[in-house]
């Protein structure tokens, strides 16, 4: 009896084959919960400055809760980043750039995979080395070719490379497409090649339809990776064209031209509030395209099997 029940107090606590025990499920809440406070800390952060006013920011008794909403603070952050104008801009810009990254890098990775051509392991070689290379390291010959061609303060910078598959983190995603075409039976081809199918039917027909999961997961990170770029922005846009993020790194010269030190109104003064509710409007967009994309984005990146950057 004894035996029993220690077996049996031993296999709530510790569990049983798939079962997980008590111990292992309280890591886990443990783990969890930890890491949510990682990533959501700084979003809170950032709201909880944004709804402070001067009093509540300089009072050390006042932690995460306002006394009072003020949003004071995003009014003036929103007209100082531009409002609708730089977010519509923005947005376009971008998303306009990660589809043709999306769609380049799923041809090229359809090439690769599909056809055979001389020097296709050396070009495949190559092309896989030039995401050891950061593109830092690249931009100076890159500078001088757009700016021979006249495409400096322009989107072609960002938008000829990515249209080709040599844009930002261009190697990875030709990768990840080349995954996808590869797990693709080669008998589904050869059938449709015996029906008379062509190349581009038999990619439309039978291979898109298998790497749907994979254009999500390439579309979102291309969008979020050039977002968040701000030195090939700034070096190829200068100020010719505004971005959110470009914004930001402006946002204390740009304040105090619009709200000069010298007013009268003290909540108008520049404060952590202010920059924590600008730097939160930059991340809003990126915020609510992974709400949208939040559900076919996870179940995309179990299938492409990617764990992390």
């Amino acid at each position: 009896m004894k035996a029993n029940r220690r077996t049996k107090l031993r296999r709530i606590i510790l569990g049983s084959g798939e079962q997980r025990g008590l111990l292992s499920r309280a890591v886990l809440f443990v783990l969890t919960v930890s890491i949510c406070f990682v990533f959501l800390y700084p979003l809170f952060t950032m709201l909880s400055m944004g709804l402070k006013d001067g009093k509540d920011l300089n009072n050390p008794l006042v932690n995460w809760f306002p006394t009072k909403l003020f949003t004071g603070n995003f009014e003036r952050a929103w007209v100082v980043m531009g409002g609708f104008n730089t977010i519509v801009s923005s947005t376009f810009m971008f998303l306009l750039i990660s589809v043709a990254q999306t769609f380049a890098s799923m041809f090229i990775a359809y090439g690769f995979t599909k056809f055979q051509f001389p020097g296709k392991k050396l070009c495949f070689a190559l092309m896989v080395a030039t995401f050891i290379i950061p593109d830092h390291v690249t931009f100076m010959p890159r500078y001088l070719l757009f700016k021979e061609y006249g495409m400096l303060r322009t989107y072609l910078p960002f938008l000829l490379p990515a249209a080709t598959g040599s844009g930002i983190r261009g190697a990875i995603f030709i990768l990840i497409f080349r995954q996808f075409f590869s797990m693709a039976p080669k008998a589904l081809d050869e059938a449709a090649m015996v029906d008379g199918a062509g190349y581009l039917r038999m990619f439309f027909t039978i291979n898109l339809p298998l790497v749907i999961p994979a254009i999500v997961v390439v579309f979102v990170f291309s969008f979020v990776w050039h977002w968040n770029e701000t030195y090939l922005a700034d070096l190829y846009f200068g100020n010719a064209i505004n971005t959110m993020p470009l914004l930001l790194e402006r946002f204390t010269d740009n304040y105090t031209k619009i709200f000069p030190p010298q007013t009268t109104n003290p909540q108008a003064a520049l404060n952590e509030g202010i920059r924590m509710a600008a730097t939160f409007l930059t991340i809003l967009p990126l915020l609510l395209a992974y709400v949208l994309v939040e559900r076919k984005l996870i179940a995309s990146l179990d299938r492409a099997g990617i764990t992390g950057e």
